[in-house]
């Protein structure tokens, strides 16, 4: 499959990104700095630029079959407004309506759009707001990206996770809409594994579910 990954140089998009290419998929990534990146390996085309410049995605999107999003921004110590993420996937939106590419398989946080509903009240009036403002940064900018999403007519698929810890696979993945059984983490390596099965599974079309261990 030809893959678009965008946010492959990020935490988890490292992971995603040898995850696919473990799986043969052809993969291209958008990168600011592309020495950063090994652009020898065999499945992997490396393009240079910015991810809000909209020609480079025109030009990244077509003849893909799917596109993975893990871009990020912010994390602690960053608490200023930053709208990176739902910016960059308005264009991606576009460029796939206009280039009929239909899959979309995208990251957010656990806390975005209604899955802030079943936090506890304590986290939801003190320790975000006050405490872990760059977390709130961070899902205030996926509260725009996912409308974003939602709203179109991909066949998208919203997965939201909790923290993300650099520790050894479980195995094990809990997917829940309601909050019940949800963990407070999820391992890397678990994640880009459920993220790079989604390009194969219907189940979570047009879904949003919450992902942890």
């Amino acid at each position: 499959m030809n893959v678009l990954l965008l946010g492959a140089t990020g935490f988890s998009g490292k992971e995603v990104l040898n995850e696919l290419l473990s799986k043969n998929h052809n993969v291209t990534i958008i990168t600011r700095n592309k020495s950063s990146v090994d652009s020898k390996q065999e499945n992997l085309t490396v393009l240079e630029g910015n991810v809000l410049h909209e020609n480079l995605i025109n030009d990244a999107v077509k003849n893909q079959d799917a596109v993975i999003n893990c871009l990020g921004i912010g994390g602690k110590g960053n608490a200023r407004p930053n709208s990176l993420v739902s910016d960059a996937t308005r264009l991606l939106v576009n460029s796939m309506k206009h280039s009929n590419v239909k899959r979309l398989v995208c990251m957010s946080n656990v806390g975005a759009g209604d899955s802030m509903h079943f936090q506890p009240w304590i986290f939801k009036k003190v320790i975000l707001p006050y405490f872990m403002k760059w977390l709130k940064v961070i899902i205030d900018d996926k509260n725009i990206m996912e409308p974003l999403i939602i709203d179109s007519n991909l066949d998208w698929t919203i997965l939201r996770f909790p923290n993300i810890v650099n520790k050894t696979p479980k195995g094990k993945i809990t997917t829940s809409f309601d909050g019940k059984g949800l963990k407070m983490s999820i391992t890397n390596k678990d994640l880009a594994q459920f993220m790079v099965a989604q390009l194969n599974d219907n189940k979570f079309i047009h879904k949003a579910p919450s992902v942890s261990n």
